[in-house]
């Protein structure tokens, strides 16, 4: 006490000494400021790189002006943009063929011609004809255009040069595989036995086909296969895997005519929405009895479904309790209108809605436009420019695929060929929101909601549908199958704060969206995307 009083009074007296004094005291105090500045620096520099999270939810934070359509959920954890994925800008398909992946044999040199008839309907055939050109590549053979199948539950008479652009599809893949429309008719004459055919098992490895089809190619020179889709396996080298994305994203483009209503439709729903929803109910009858699920429909639907069901011979006898409870169940429209609501899209938002006929009809679908007024589809979008396709079911489905592909976040209610495909392309396309329902733990919250209030069951939803939104972490290498998880054709940039300031900034500013990259493989060539049919429309 007697020494601070002294001090006090020296310094008191004497100005140079109080000035020295107040400088010491200063330059301790901005030395150990600098030591604590540097090791809170060197922390968060450590927690940045063991989490890769903490420097992009500063950036996240700090921007002023951010107010995306964000949820959290119960569990915590970043937050999730409803309508986008925040680390979608740092994601990039890259199916480019390797220094090492030799070129393709030619016509005359190649083992053989292979036929191939894909089966079901258009992405079920998308996938054999994908994997068709892969076969080809494999056995060193020269590819005949595929032929689609007439016969399937769709009765679609369609052929491949109906629905994709042959021209293209040959000429993008001819440093890869050789491709001819059709068997020339001297190697026909010379053969003194028709085509052998016959069928893989499902999911055979590349080695079956070089040990038990190579050598019947060898000897026949013309080989079909039958029944394709499918029938290769999932796991392949990775120039193989991104032939794959080469044949599915880039080679199989739709025809003119398909290409522009599709992109019309497009066009349209962004004049009366910035941006859309698209769902895929696949609540059609097949669907369900394939399912066999029961929905409350008593007698008449069981008789109606198990009628239905009689075209599988092979398929078991299901509980229909036990299956919702499994999580196979599609949900109902009004079910998949629930969970957009309590996810945070509100009731002004646009969704466009691709799907055959809706087992229950308008009934059925009440309840989802009551929660989801502006409800478009196809037939209400395009009106009389879509009678031409009416008789074609895989052209129909082809115009849904394009739109479905371009909206702003894509929602599927099961997990068949359309929605595998398309969260594939999705991904491919820079992991566009894709929204798959978490039908095993969303069916039990279903049967409770009544028992529960509304921000009580919104959270819920939030936290059964995390790592079913379509985030970049959800896809891991080997995971399902490869058309909807492509990880081998995925690449990642390196993390840039810019992109996410630039992104929101975009967000915020109120213009229109920038059009996903996919657009580009729809508008290429098209000439009859005026403005006129949009005012029209208007």
């Amino acid at each position: 006490m007697k020494f601070w009083m002294y001090s006090c009074g020296v310094l008191a007296n004497n100005p140079q000494k109080q000035q020295h004094f107040l400088f010491s005291c200063c330059s301790r105090r901005l030395i150990s400021c600098t030591k604590f500045c540097g090791f809170m620096l060197f922390a968060l520099g450590l927690i940045s790189l063991f989490t890769g999270h903490v420097a992009s939810n500063l950036e996240w934070y700090s921007h002023p002006l951010l107010k995306p359509s964000w949820f959290y959920n119960q569990d915590g954890g970043a937050p999730i943009d409803i309508w986008k994925s925040r680390y979608s800008a740092s994601y990039f398909g890259c199916s480019e063929r390797g220094p090492r992946f030799a070129s393709a044999v030619s016509v005359r040199s190649s083992n053989g011609y292979l036929l191939i008839a894909a089966s079901g309907g258009l992405n079920q055939q998308r996938t054999g004809i994908t994997d068709a050109v892969v076969v080809a590549r494999i056995l060193n053979a020269t590819l005949v255009v595929p032929e689609l199948d007439h016969h399937s539950f769709w009765k679609d008479d369609s052929d491949f040069v109906n629905i994709f652009d042959i021209k293209w599809f040959i000429s993008y893949l001819a440093k890869d595989v050789s491709i001819v429309k059709r068997v020339p008719v001297k190697v026909m004459k010379l053969m003194q036995k028709p085509p052998y055919t016959m069928r893989v098992p499902r999911k055979s490895e590349p080695e079956y086909y070089s040990d038990q089809v190579l050598p019947v190619l060898l000897r026949r020179r013309v080989l079909q296969l039958t029944k394709f889709d499918y029938r290769l396996a999932n796991d392949l080298d990775e120039e193989l895997q991104k032939l794959r994305c080469r044949v599915n994203y880039h080679a199989l483009k739709f025809t003119k005519p398909i290409r522009n209503l599709g992109q019309k439709l497009v066009v349209r729903m962004r004049k009366m929405a910035r941006r859309f929803i698209a769902v895929h109910l696949r609540f059609e009858p097949d669907m369900l009895a394939f399912s066999g699920c029961y929905y409350g429909g008593g007698d008449k639907e069981r008789y109606e479904l198990g009628e239905i069901r009689k075209r599988w011979a092979t398929l078991p006898e299901l509980s229909p309790d036990e299956e919702r409870t499994r999580g196979r169940c599609p949900l109902t429209p009004h079910e998949v209108g629930l969970m957009l609501r309590a996810l945070g899209f509100k009731n002004d938002t646009y969704l466009y809605v691709a799907s055959g006929e809706i087992y229950g009809g308008e009934k059925t679908l009440q309840p989802l436009k009551e929660l989801f007024p502006n409800f478009y589809t196809k037939e209400m979008v395009a009106g009389d420019e879509l009678k031409p396709f009416l008789p074609y079911s895989s052209r129909l489905a082809a115009i849904d695929y394009i739109v479905c592909d371009e909206s702003d976040v894509f929602v599927t209610n099961n997990n068949g060929n359309m929605a595998k495909i398309l969260a594939g392309s999705r991904r491919y396309m820079g992991h566009k929101r894709t929204i798959r329902p978490n039908a095993k733990r969303l069916s039990a919250l279903f049967m409770a909601r009544n028992k529960m209030d509304w921000e009580t069951f919104s959270g819920k939803v939030k936290s059964c549908q995390r790592g079913y939104m379509g985030e970049p972490e959800e896809m891991r290498p080997g995971r399902g199958e490869f058309h909807e998880f492509p990880s081998s054709c995925i690449c990642k940039t390196p993390f840039n704060h810019s992109n996410v300031i630039n992104r929101y900034n975009d967000h915020i500013s109120g213009s229109n969206p920038t059009l996903p990259e996919s657009q580009y493989r729809y508008i290429s060539n098209s000439s009859d995307l005026d403005e006129k049919s949009s005012e029209k429309f208007q």
